[in-house]
Order: structure tokens, then sequence, then C-alpha cells
């Protein structure tokens, strides 16, 4: 017999957290729930992680707080998993990030000063790498670059990790004459056919352009996906366009679209 759920009046994230637990309860939880690990949990955590920045994207605040709701219910469902099996609980993720925001301030929460924003970053970074030597599992200055993150993110964490210790182009022109010369790569492997090496010279291009948007202070994620959005309006525009000829893109050729498509572009700057 279903059991009722946990009273309205609690905290919000105290029920929360009962609300979870009882979804993860042996006996009279949720099959769905009960059948997850932190493995299966994950990719719901990226795609949810997604969903909030795709919501300030839109500048949509009603959706935003949605989102982190549902971005929160991802870290406690993550936590739950974690104390049943006796590692640690809600309250100790919590506890362990307040304890970490409040080391990484001293210049807020302590008597530490710094003249400048890049002093202060500066210090951040050397916390940072305190705190990883102190966890005895850095063999290498990239070691903690995640590889589950999304890759053109990576490129730029790595290559703003190397830059730290001097390995990086002086200047953007540098950038600029090396995408030139991987991008000549390509068109070589292109005319060669050889798919495997194609592969690896697009990344090679893709790599670059990573570091070049580091160095202009562009995040190259942030650029792609208002390019997506870009597109995505412009070809909608051309689907619409088409309906009202009484016609679809099936239908369509590429001299017709290509003209609609302009006419997108002269739309949106109107």
């Amino acid at each position: 017999m279903p059991s009722p759920a946990p009273p309205s009046d609690l905290p919000p994230l105290e029920r929360l957290l009962a609300i979870m637990a009882r979804l993860r309860d042996p006996q009279d939880g949720c099959p769905w729930d009960l059948a997850q690990s932190f493995a299966t949990i994950a990719p719901y955590t990226v795609e949810e992680a997604y969903e909030v920045a795709d919501a300030i994207e839109r500048n949509d605040l009603g959706d935003l707080k949605e989102e982190l709701g549902d971005l929160l219910l991802q870290v406690v469902f993550h936590a739950r998993i974690a104390q049943e099996q006796g590692a640690f609980a809600f309250e100790d993720v919590a506890r362990a990030i307040n304890d970490k925001m409040i080391r990484r301030h001293p210049h807020v929460f302590g008597e530490e000063s710094y003249a400048t924003g890049e002093a202060q970053t500066a210090a951040w970074e050397a916390m940072k790498a305190q705190e990883r030597a102190g966890k005895g599992r850095d063999r290498s200055l990239l070691d903690d670059v995640p590889a589950g993150l999304p890759a053109m993110t990576r490129a730029v964490k790595l290559t703003k990790r190397a830059a730290r210790v001097g390995f990086d182009w002086p200047e953007v022109s540098f950038v600029l004459e090396k995408l030139r010369e991987e991008i000549g790569e390509m068109e070589a492997e292109i005319e060669a056919g050889d798919r495997d090496a194609l592969r690896g010279e697009i990344g090679d291009v893709l790599f670059v352009m990573a570091n070049l948007a580091r160095k202009l202070d562009i995040e190259p994620e942030d650029a792609l996906r208002a390019t997506n959005a870009k597109f995505a309006r412009r070809f909608q525009f051309i689907e619409a366009a088409l309906a009202e000829r009484g016609r679809t893109a099936e239908e369509s050729d590429l001299a017709e679209m290509d003209a609609l498509w302009d006419a997108a572009k002269v739309a949106e700057r109107a």
C-alpha cells in the first residue's frame, strides 16, 4: 500500500532528502530509482547541467528555477547512493564545499588581501595545487582535468593548465599560424582519403581553435552553442517560409533554401 509523501511543512531541502530516501527504499521505493547507480545517473547529471546553461542562455528565469531544482536532485541522488554504501551523506557534501569555499577565500573570511584580480586568481590556483598535492594523486599538472568534460572545454582547460608553466604561444598570431598549418594538413588528408588520419587532423584543427578562443578570452562552448542556436533559428525560418509556399524542405533545393537563408539573415538584422 502506498505511503504518504513527506509532509509539505518540512524545510524544502529536508523534504527533498526524505523524498529521495523514500524513492530508494528497498521495500516500497520506485523500481527505476532503485536500479540506478553512480554510473547510470551520471549522464543525467551532465544533461541537467546543460539544461541549466540553456535556460541561462535563453534568459528564462522560470525555466532556470526548475532546471536548478533538477540539478539539485542529481546531487541528492548521488549523495543518497553514497550514503547507502556507507561512503558519505548529503550533509558531508555540503560540509566539504562550505569548508572549501572558506579556505579558498581568505580575503573574504580571513586577513588575506590581493592587490589585483590576477593575484587572487594566482592564489586560488596555488591553493588548488596544494589541495591536489595533499591528496597524493597528481603525477602530472594535467591529471585532474576531468576526461568527461565536453571536448572543447577540456581542450581549453588542458592548454590553460599548461600555460601556467609557460607552455603557451606568446601571441595570438602564433596560434593563427598554427591553425593555418593544421588546416593545410587536414586538406592534405582529405585529398589522400585516409579516414583515420583525417579524423586526427580535424581533431587538431578543433584543438587549435579551442586554444585560439582561450587566448582571445572567448569560451568556445558558449560560442558554438550560440552558433548552433543561430543555425537552428535560420533553418526554422527557411522551413516556415517554404511552408507558406506550400512546400517542405525535402521538396525544395539548395538554391532556394540558400536564398531563404540570406533572407533570414536580413530579417535578423532588421
